[in-house]
């Protein structure tokens, strides 16, 4: 059976081949792409094959001769490149263009409108961002059964490395941070940060519009679509992506530590991750449950009395509990005094903890 084809139509040449390399980096798509950036490849190309799914620019669509791809494009969105969002008649093939809405709608019109996403008339804005784009159209196209995916967790072999420490104030977030950017430079890299007040909004200086409760959320509604909401919730500072961390301790408070684990394993699967980052925290449910899951841990220690009676505490529980696998996995860190960090968090692979951390890869990650 001959896999169906999404095609992709700009006359705009780097702008299209930016957004294909966005969906072959981000999702894994169940049809196979094709990428035109001149209107007389396409026309032909259609009177051969039939098109599932056609995402064409507005410029094009107004050379396009639409009569003649009618029959062989199941389903057609628009990339607007005009201010307004215009309504369409009639349809090209099955449920082309959706028709337009009753004058009640109009209102819910206007709200998506101020989140640049126009999902009421097969267009979307061409000028935003590609997460936005692909979300966008990913929702448009969810209920069509291809893209339904059933994801096999046992086909990742995401490495899960958990870090925590017992001890505040160590620097355990810097730490995390740098590990996951210096991987990142070699291998896909997932960073989750479980803290209540990670002060991620203000540091990056970039609002969320979904966190990584909400990402629970969808995964619990509907396991099959996880891969149609990445690409509007994971984010990427340096190379590294990450999930932006919860902003309500509330919510994040009533999902387990299993639940967690098979998120994490499921992103990985979806996304091709070959590492997952975990920076943990006291105030989640399920810590150990994702400790003894990870398959190396590092915690910092230091060297007063006040960190020395806390680890002491936290290995008595572990051996209380009988979680001594967790105390065999972890490597534990006592960090140098570092004159100087970053100031950008997404700057980290600079400066003296990035040679720090580069030696405990190499060491523990990749054996040299």
């Amino acid at each position: 059976m001959r896999q169906k084809i999404f095609a992709i139509c700009d006359t705009e040449e780097a702008y299209a081949l930016r957004l294909s390399e966005y969906m072959l980096e981000k999702i894994r798509l169940p049809y196979a792409l094709h990428l035109f950036t001149r209107v007389e490849e396409l026309q032909k190309f259609v009177q051969e094959e039939k098109v599932e799914i056609l995402l064409i620019a507005e410029n094009a669509l107004k050379m396009l001769q639409e009569e003649s791809i009618r029959q062989q494009v199941v389903k057609m969105f628009v990339l607007q490149e005009e201010g307004a969002v215009r309504q369409r008649e009639g349809a090209v093939g099955q449920n082309v263009v959706s028709r337009q809405k009753e004058d009640a709608d109009r209102q819910n019109a206007m709200d998506r409108q101020k989140k640049d996403v126009r999902a009421d008339s097969g267009y979307v804005s061409k000028f935003q961002s590609p997460e936005k784009i692909i979300a966008w159209l990913y929702e448009a196209i969810a209920d069509i059964s291809d893209w339904r995916q059933e994801v096999n967790v046992q086909d990742t072999g995401a490495k899960l490395i958990g870090i925590y420490s017992p001890i505040k104030r160590c620097l355990q977030t810097s730490f995390a941070l740098t590990m996951g950017q210096i991987l990142a430079k070699e291998h896909k890299t997932l960073y989750f940060n479980f803290e209540n007040y990670s002060g991620f909004s203000q540091m990056l200086q970039k609002e969320f519009s979904m966190d990584m409760t909400d990402l629970m959320y969808y995964f619990r509604c509907a396991k099959d679509k996880l891969f149609l909401r990445l690409p509007s919730v994971i984010q990427n500072m340096n190379g590294l992506d990450y999930v932006p961390p919860t902003r309500y301790r509330a919510k994040k408070e009533e999902i387990t530590g299993t639940q967690w684990l098979e998120l994490c394993r499921n992103i990985a699967a979806v996304g091709h991750y070959e590492y997952i980052i975990l920076d943990l925290d006291d105030s989640m449910e399920g810590l150990f449950d994702l400790l003894q899951n990870c398959n190396k841990i590092y915690t910092i220690t230091k060297d007063d009395r006040f960190a020395a009676a806390k680890m002491n505490q936290y290995e008595q529980i572990l051996k209380f509990y009988e979680l001594e696998e967790i105390a065999d996995k972890t490597v534990k860190c006592k960090f140098p005094v570092f004159k100087e960090l970053p100031a950008d968090m997404d700057l980290m692979t600079h400066g003296e903890m990035a040679g720090y951390v580069r030696a405990i890869v190499r060491k523990d990650l990749y054996g040299e």
